[in-house]
């Protein structure tokens, strides 16, 4: 991976590790939602919504737009399945390490683990 590449996926997983940010972002793929709309459903303030928005905003996995003077926002399909991307990626390493460990336990001998 690039350091781009690595830099998005730091942004991605932070706006996704947060319990209020994921919901957020499950309402707007469902549909679009105006930011007033987003802050009514949670017990903090309209600027604390805002700033979860941002979070989610910066790192790709929502759009805003105005509509005179209300903030639409709009989950991004694209952005959720390259996370998806990321993960299955992480998975196929993982599950290469298990079957050599497999392979190895089977044949009885484990060779040393190659240097850094």
């Amino acid at each position: 991976m690039t350091e781009d590449d690595e830099d998005r996926a730091d942004a991605l997983f932070h706006a996704l590790s947060d319990r209020t940010r994921r919901d957020i972002l499950r309402r707007v793929l469902a549909g679009e939602h105006s930011v007033t709309a987003l802050a009514e459903e949670y017990d903090m303030s309209f600027a604390a919504v805002q700033k979860h928005v941002a979070v989610l905003e910066k790192a790709g996995l929502l759009t805003k737009r105005r509509s005179g003077r209300r903030q639409l926002a709009s989950g991004d399909v694209a952005a959720v399945r390259s996370v998806r991307s990321m993960l299955g990626d992480l998975e196929q390493i993982w599950r290469g390490r298990i079957s050599r460990i497999d392979e190895l336990l089977a044949t009885g001998h484990a060779e040393p683990p190659p240097p850094d």
